[in-house]
C-alpha cells in the first residue's frame, strides 16, 4: 500500500484545485478484480475548533464482517475549510491512521464522496489514488448532482447525475430510511460500488466498516485529553 502523496498538502486553494484536476485524469473506474478479504472503514473529522484533524480506520474481515483491527490518529490541519477541498484537510491524518495498521486493506469504504464531487475527486477518489487501493465513497448527504428519490425499500436506487454524467447512486440501505450517496473512488465502477456497500450492510443505514469507524472516532473525541 502506497502512503506517500504525489503532491504537497500545504498549498493554496488555487493550487489544490489544479491538483484535483490533474489527479482526476488518473482515476480508474473499473470492476473490482478480486474479492477482498480485508475491508477498511475510514472516517475523518475535526476538533479544537477545526485546528486538529482526527481519523479512525477500522479493518473488517470479509465475508464474516468481523472487526480485526482499529487505529486512531490526530494531526494539525494544513488548510482552512474550503468547500470542495476537504480531502486536503482530511487525507494527511487518514494516511497516518492507515500507516498504523498491521494488515493492509484491500478495499476502502470512506465516509464521504468518491467522484460525486465538483471536480470528481472527493476523499475516496483522492485517497484511492494515493494508496492505489480500490475505494468507495459513501456520503450521508448529497454534495452535488441531481436525482429522483429511490423507492422506500432496502436496495432500491436511482442514478446521481451532474450535467448528464452519472457520478454515483442514491441507495436506500434500510426500509424507509434516508438513502446514502454512493460513488466509486478508484479501481471501482458504479455497479461494484453499490454491490460492495450492500454486501457490507448489517441492520444499520451505513456499511458496517464505516459505522464502526464513525463510532470509534466519536467515542475518542468524547474522551478527555490526558
Amino acid at each position: 500500500m502506497k502512503l506517500q502523496a504525489p503532491h504537497r498538502w500545504d498549498v493554496s486553494p488555487a493550487e489544490a484545485v489544479a491538483i484535483q484536476r490533474e489527479l482526476r485524469t488518473q482515476l480508474r473506474l473499473e470492476p473490482l478484480r478480486h474479492t477482498p478479504r480485508l475491508i477498511a472503514g475510514v472516517d475523518a473529522g475535526f476538533e479544537d475548533a477545526g485546528r486538529t484533524a482526527r481519523a479512525a480506520v477500522v479493518l473488517y474481515q470479509y465475508p464474516e464482517l468481523e472487526p480485526v483491527e482499529e487505529q486512531l490518529a490526530r494531526e494539525p490541519v494544513r488548510m482552512p475549510y474550503i468547500p470542495g477541498l476537504l480531502s486536503f484537510r482530511e487525507i494527511p491524518v487518514v494516511l497516518k491512521a492507515l500507516a498504523q495498521l498491521h494488515q493492509e486493506p484491500e478495499l476502502l469504504l470512506c465516509d464521504g464522496q468518491g467522484i460525486a464531487h465538483p471536480r470528481r475527486l472527493g476523499i475516496a477518489a483522492h485517497l484511492g489514488l494515493i494508496t492505489d487501493l480500490p475505494a468507495i465513497g459513501v456520503g450521508k448527504s448529497r454534495l452535488i448532482g441531481d436525482f429522483q428519490e429511490p423507492g422506500t425499500n432496502r436496495g432500491e436506487q436511482s442514478p446521481l447525475k451532474d450535467k448528464g454524467e452519472r457520478i454515483g447512486t442514491v441507495l436506500r440501505t434500510r426500509d424507509r430510511v434516508k438513502p446514502v450517496f454512493v460513488s466509486p473512488g478508484h479501481r471501482m465502477d458504479q455497479r461494484g460500488a453499490v454491490d460492495w456497500v450492500m454486501r457490507c450492510l448489517t441492520r444499520y443505514r451505513l456499511p458496517e466498516p464505516i459505522r464502526a469507524a464513525d463510532r470509534l472516532a466519536s467515542a475518542w473525541r468524547r474522551k478527555p485529553s490526558p
